[in-house]
This record gives structure tokens, sequence and C-alpha cells, in this order.
């Protein structure tokens, strides 16, 4: 029997979509070049300034998170602890976050700014240091705030509130069981082809780098599509299959591995480079971007317009592509992220990957500028628009640079399975509401998809459409994210409320004498009748006598009684201060719908359950006093009596006991 965990809801709508798009982009690819790109092109110029705000709200959100009340809140139960090890799971979001974009564009964009005219440097000192600079910007705490907004949000429903691993289980507290209906498909099927799009043109540039290593090293003789396919068949094949192992074998064991090439990577470079000027530069990096930090993240540029162009090219595609990639990354993120609290969480995915990329892009860009300027006589500057070769030629400048580039091609290659198998397992989870477990075929069918499509677009020119499409969708899944943090907030907010919630003030008095007969009234019908019996006796009993204890002490108090609803006060008057007011009426309570049909709650009825509140002459919060005894009761209106007295003996209290307060409406 033909058996499938997908979601026809999710996975026929996304997979036609799909389909659609990439085979206009194969078959007509200068028009959809076209089409699409003059719709970017507009989004980017009239709503650049959506991304400016969003990314910046980002930020700020994370940062307010990190040092607030809810940093504790533990991704899962108060007791969980986290499935991987620290190493681990900063290897594996690491590699499912930058790994490929840091391999290509480690060289080519440090190179590209300080190739590039626009910015308009005055010397090549000031051009290296705003190439390390918007470098810093575009790699930097901006980049993977976006990716931990989705991360967290979704880290936060699935293991602490036990919700799908769904982009839709995100708006829980905006949409509550409407996340189930078509409003939860469509979020999915959005973040669905939103991923897809992205790994896609992501894995073609991948290919095409790996592709001219080979070249270089003299593996491959050419760079023809027969060999782009025989690496996307072999490549692909290995994701699939280390995917079919699942997150704790296959993507752990590959992303370690690769973390620790990576790291060596960067130490041959460093040591073998200009080390003094790396280090330094560094330092000055560093502070340069903390200086400029909030110049940077709200700067439009929209008074240079020269460098618009630029700011189009460069700031505002990066944060789209972020966003458009935050999906998968975010939903990779929280799959390995349970038993985190919120604080680690932030700090882990905010900072440190922003720290190692500043290293990197230092290590790498300053080098090739370095060697550029004093070496290559500016070689490498000329080659700065060819960023599939630039890696491997700056590396020609160092010694052993065949071991180099030998080693850089395994590290995109890992990177490549790691992000094709984290996409693939990302996509089903997707497509299947986060199924526990899937049929095989499944898997084979996203990775084989994966590598048709993307080798379909590569020869036929459709990748650049394809990256167009994916940028666009940036836009609405910005205001998506926005809702996430407010949905996130407001289910942060209820789960303090609820963990530090205390016994209600009817329990203070209580001891184990009469447990049966708290029993009994714990358990009764909580109905409007029976509430207005408790207040017409037991209230009305307590008052009087009250009334009758305070004249015998010179004091008079007067008791007012009404109906709809019914109601006692006892109040005592006062010139120069407010009145003391205690008073009790029935109130409606609100409860749950879901727990309308629950039997074992014998209180709930089908006209609602209410409750004899207590209130003050004041603003004070009230509360229920539906268990008092009638001593009970006396004591507890004496404490409030004996706070009054205190509180208006004491003249810093003045603004607090205006006589305003006793007039009657």
């Amino acid at each position: 029997m033909f058996k499938t965990t997908l979601i026809k809801g999710v996975f026929l709508p996304s997979i036609v979509f799909i389909l659609l798009v990439s085979i206009i982009s194969v078959i007509y690819p200068e028009m959809a070049d076209s089409i699409l790109g003059i719709i970017k092109n507009f989004i980017f110029v009239n709503l650049n300034w959506v991304y400016v705000w969003t990314v910046t709200f980002f930020v700020i959100a994370l940062i307010s998170l990190l040092f607030s009340k809810y940093g504790k809140i533990r991704l899962g139960n108060n007791d969980s602890r986290p499935e991987h090890s620290f190493f681990s799971w900063m290897s594996m979001l690491f590699a499912a976050g930058m790994g490929i974009g840091l391999m290509y564009f480690g060289v080519a964009e440090p190179m590209q700014h300080y190739a590039s005219e626009i910015l308009g440097s005055t010397s090549n000192v000031n051009s290296a240091k705003d190439a390390q600079l918007y470098t810093f910007f575009h790699w930097g705490i901006h980049a993977w705030a976006i990716y931990a907004v989705v991360g967290l949000s979704l880290a936060y429903f699935t293991y602490r509130l036990k919700l799908p691993l769904s982009l839709r289980s995100c708006f829980y507290p905006l949409l509550k069981d409407k996340i189930n209906g078509k409003w939860g498909d469509v979020i999915d099927v959005f973040a669905l082809c939103s991923t897809f799009f992205g790994i896609t043109t992501t894995l073609g540039f991948g290919v095409v780098q790996i592709n001219s290593g080979l070249q270089i090293l003299n593996i491959l003789p050419d760079t023809s599509f027969y060999y782009q396919v025989l690496i996307v068949a072999v490549l692909v094949s290995l994701a699939i299959t280390s995917s079919l192992t699942g997150v704790d074998k296959g993507i752990k064991l590959f992303s370690n591995f690769n973390v620790i090439l990576v790291v060596c990577l960067l130490l041959f470079v460093l040591i073998l480079g200009p080390t003094v000027f790396l280090i330094g530069s560094f330092t000055e990096g560093m502070g340069n971007y903390i200086s400029n930090f909030f110049r940077l993240t709200f700067d439009t540029h929209i008074y240079e317009k020269e460098t618009l162009p630029w700011f189009y090219d460069w700031t505002i595609l990066y944060w789209a592509w972020w966003i458009s990639w935050s999906p998968y990354v975010g939903i990779f993120i929280a799959k390995i992220s349970k038993g985190r609290t919120i604080s680690e969480f932030i700090v882990a995915v905010l900072l440190i990957p922003t720290l190692f990329n500043f290293i990197w892009m230092t290590v790498f860009g300053n080098s090739a500028i370095w060697f550029d300027t004093n070496v290559a006589e500016g070689a490498l500057s000329q080659l700065a628009s060819t960023p599939d070769v630039l890696m491997f030629r700056f590396l020609e400048y160092l010694p052993l640079s065949t071991v180099a580039s030998f080693m850089t091609i395994v590290i995109v290659i890992i990177f490549f399975v790691t992000s094709a198998d984290s996409g693939i397992f990302v996509m089903n989870s997707i497509a299947t509401k986060n199924a526990l477990k899937s049929p095989k075929w499944q898997t084979i069918l996203w990775g084989t998809l994966l590598a048709v499509l993307a080798l379909l677009l590569l020869n036929a020119g459709g990748l650049k459409a394809l990256q167009s499409m994916t940028l666009i969708t940036a836009l609405p899944f910005s205001v998506i994210m926005i809702l996430f943090i407010i949905s996130l907030i407001k289910a942060l907010s209820l789960d303090q409320s609820y963990y530090d919630r205390s016994f209600s003030k009817t329990t203070i008095p209580w001891s184990g004498r009469l447990w049966k007969s708290r029993l009994r009234k714990i358990v009764a019908t909580k109905d409007r009748a029976s509430i207005d019996t408790f207040i017409n006796t037991v209230v009305k009993d307590a008052f009087t006598d009250l009334k009758t204890e305070f004249a015998a002490n010179g004091v008079v108090a007067t008791l007012r009684q009404k109906q709809n609803p019914t109601t006692i006060e006892l109040e005592i008057e006062y010139d120069k201060v407010n009145n003391f007011i205690y008073g009790v009426t029935t109130t409606p309570k609100e409860i749950a719908t879901y727990l309308e049909e629950e039997n074992n709650l014998p209180e709930l009825q089908k006209e609602g359950s209410f409750y004899p509140k207590v209130y003050f002459g004041d603003t004070r919060e009230s509360y229920d006093i539906q268990y008092f005894t009638k001593n009970e009761l006396i004591s507890d209106v004496l404490k409030n009596y004996d706070r009054f007295l205190n509180i208006v003996a004491e003249e810093e209290n003045e603004l607090f006991i205006s006589t305003d307060l006793n007039e009657k409406p």
C-alpha cells in the first residue's frame, strides 16, 4: 500500500507553484528574469524602508528579550536539558545558516566593496576600512537576528507549548485553533516555496564554485554542464543518504567535521598570511563596527543618491535574502535547540556566529586586500566580479596553495551536503506538519527535485530569475515575522503569569482541619444562584456582625445592599480622606471554550460560572472569596481596615487618599 505523511493542503499547492515558477524560468529565462527583476527592483527602490525597519525591529526585540525576565524560560519543559552538546549545536547551526555563503563571499564581498567606486572612499586605506565595515554589517548581528526570530519562535511554540514544528504554530496566540485550517496551510505553503527556492539557488551557486575549484586544481578539465551534473548527482546522493540517517547522525557528523576543517583553514590563512595586519585590522574593524552600529542600522542612503544602487544591490538584497532563507534556517535551528533557555539561545545564535563571521571575513577578506595592494598589484581586484574563482586565486598567493585549495573544495562540498540534507529535512517537515516518521521515498523525492530543478535552471540560465522570486517573497514574509514576535511576546507574558501564579487569597488561612468542607465547596456548582446565596448568607452575616462591633467601638459603619448583580458593601465614611470600602459582588468568570465539553470539571455550567469578587474604595486588584468562612471573611475585612488606617496615617500617601474618591456617581 502506498504510504505518505504529506499533507495535501500544503504539499499540492506548493509543488504546483514550485514547478510552475521553475518551468517558466527554464523555458523563458530572460522573460522571467525581466518580469521578476522589475518587481524586485520596484520593491527595493520604493519599499526598502520596510526591510530597514523590520530588521531593526528584530534586533531590538531580541536584545530586549535577552535582558528581560523571560530570558530564563526554557525552550521545553522547565526541567528539560539540551539534546546536543554546545559544539555540535553551534556546528549544525553554522553549517545550515551561512556555510556556503562564507566560502563563496569570504574573499569576494570585501574585495568587491574595496574595488567599488560607488562608495566614494578617497584612498585605499578608507576603501579597505569601508569594505570591512560593510561586510561586517551584512554578515553580523542583523543577519543572525533574522534567523533567530524564526528559530526562537518555532522552538518556543514547539517544545514549550507542544505544538507542531511548523510556522503556523507561531500564530497560535493570535489565531488559536485556526492554525489547523486554511490559514495555517497558507503559511506553510509560503514557507515551503520560499525554502525550496532559496536552497535551489544557493546550491546552484555552490555547484559553480565547486566546479571552478576542481578545474583550477586540474581535477576536472572544464566547467561544462556535464561535470556540473556529475557533481550534483554525487553530492545530492550523499545529502539524501545523510538526511535518511537523521539529524543526530548524518547532519551532526558532517557539521562537526566541517567546522574543524573550517577552523584549520582559517588558522592556515591567519598564520601564513599577513598575521600582524590581520590582528590589527580585526581589532580596528570591531571598533569601527561598534561605533557605526546605529548609523548603519538606520542608514537608507537617501541623501547620497549616487550610493543608492549599491545600497539596493547589497544591503537590501542581503536583508531580503536572509529573510527568504529564514523559514528554512529557522526551522532547522529550532529542531536542534530543545532545552536551551531563551537567553542562551539569543546569545548563541546572535553573537557567537557573528563573532566568527567577523573573524572569517577579516582573515580572508583583509588578507586578499593586503595581497592585492602589496603583492598582486591589483590582480585580485580585477577578479572581484567572479566570486566562484576568486577564493582559489587568492589562495595561490599563500604557501601550500594546492593543499589549501583542496581543503576549500572539501569544505564547500560538505557545506553543500549539509545545506541540502538539512533543507530536505526541513521541507519534508513543513509538508508533513512535522510527522515523526516519514517514508524514505519522500526524502528521495525532495532531494531529487532539488537536484533536477537546480541543474535545469543552471543550464538554462534561470537561476537569476529564481533568485529574484526568492527575494520578492521576503517582503510579505517580513510582515509575517513581525507577527511572530508579537505572538511570541504575548505567549511569554502568559507563560510567566502561569508559572508565577500564586495560590489565591482565599486559600491563605486554610489548614487541614476543614478539608472535607473545603473540597465540597471547590467541586460545588458555581452558578449565579449559588454565589448570590453565599453573599446573602455568609457575607451578609459577617458584615452585620462587623457593623455591630464597629459601633460598639465608636466607629460608624454603613451596610449597603443591591441586586443585579447581588452586591453587599461595608463602608466607613471620612471627611479628610477617602472612605474605607469593602464590598462583595457576584461576578461572571470567563472559562476557556475548550473546557466546555470537559466532563471532569463539575463547576462548569452551560450558562456560565460565577464567583464572589471583593472590591475596595480604590483601584487595588480584586480577588475571589468564595471559600472563606464567616470568621475568615471578618478577619480579611479587618486586615484591610488595618492596612487602610496605616496608609492614611502616613503623610507621603496624600496623593492616594484624596476625598474625591468619596463622591458617588
